[in-house]
């Protein structure tokens, strides 16, 4: 006779497994965008030539908006793009995103900037693994940790004009906070899509698995460079 208990269990452990499977494509994408990004804000900042072309003129703030077309053009059509199309433009991406970071090797030094990456990936690993086993729903603290953003991006272009050092810092110990707390949320969100999908590995779970990395990539960049204006030591 059929135990359907045991049926629903090992579609459970079949569930589990897939999306465990899933999660670590999402890292594993994270990880390599990092990496792109590293390397490229090293390449840059080790030439003058093209440190000068990309800090000269408009071209750091052409740099930057293409970077926001990028994000905002995968995030809304990533299911409506190929996966090789939404994989190059993810890639290209963080290519962009190294160039214009590739100030901060000509602000603070490198041992400093090692330090706070590892800071960062501890950090970051132990939120994410927060978001990742944690029964409670964090939709909630989600919703107000998205308001909480919109108000840290307001108060930094007003502080962009005042120019207050108090201010500063209170942005950043909020900066730091809120991506923390993101990081927690957005691992969680990321599960539960998967979840919601059925946990299954085709073409559309693997669009999801690249968006994920996308949010999670943005999350550890954002709380590096917080982390950095506390820990980094900046060039004489």
């Amino acid at each position: 006779m059929y135990d359907k208990s045991y049926g629903n269990y090992s579609k459970s452990v079949t569930q589990t497994s897939a999306i465990a499977t899933l999660m670590r494509n999402v890292y594993l994408w994270m990880t390599f965008a990092l990496a792109t990004t590293g390397l490229t804000a090293a390449y840059i900042a080790s030439s003058p030539a093209l440190t000068q072309i990309v800090l000269g003129g408009s071209t750091y703030l052409i740099l930057a908006l293409i970077e926001l077309g990028i994000v905002w053009y995968l995030s809304s059509r990533v299911m409506s793009l190929s996966f090789s199309t939404a994989s190059i433009l993810f890639v290209l991406f963080s290519i962009l995103n190294g160039v214009t970071l590739s100030c901060i090797f000509l602000v603070y030094t490198m041992e400093s900037i090692a330090t706070t990456f590892y800071i960062t990936a501890g950090t970051f690993g132990g939120m994410s693994l927060v978001g990742y086993f944690t029964k409670k729903d964090l939709s909630t603290m989600g919703r107000f940790l998205i308001m909480a953003l919109i108000g840290l991006i307001i108060a930094t272009i007003v502080n962009l004009f005042l120019q207050s050092t108090q201010m500063m810092w209170l942005i950043t110990y909020a900066g730091v906070l809120i991506f923390c707390g993101l990081t927690a949320y957005d691992t969680q969100k990321i599960k539960t899509m998967f979840l919601e999908m059925g946990g299954e590995k085709n073409e559309a779970t693997l669009k999801v698995a690249l968006l994920g990395s996308l949010t999670l990539y943005l999350d550890f960049i954002n709380l590096f460079i917080y982390l950095l204006r506390i820990f980094g030591s900046r060039r004489d």
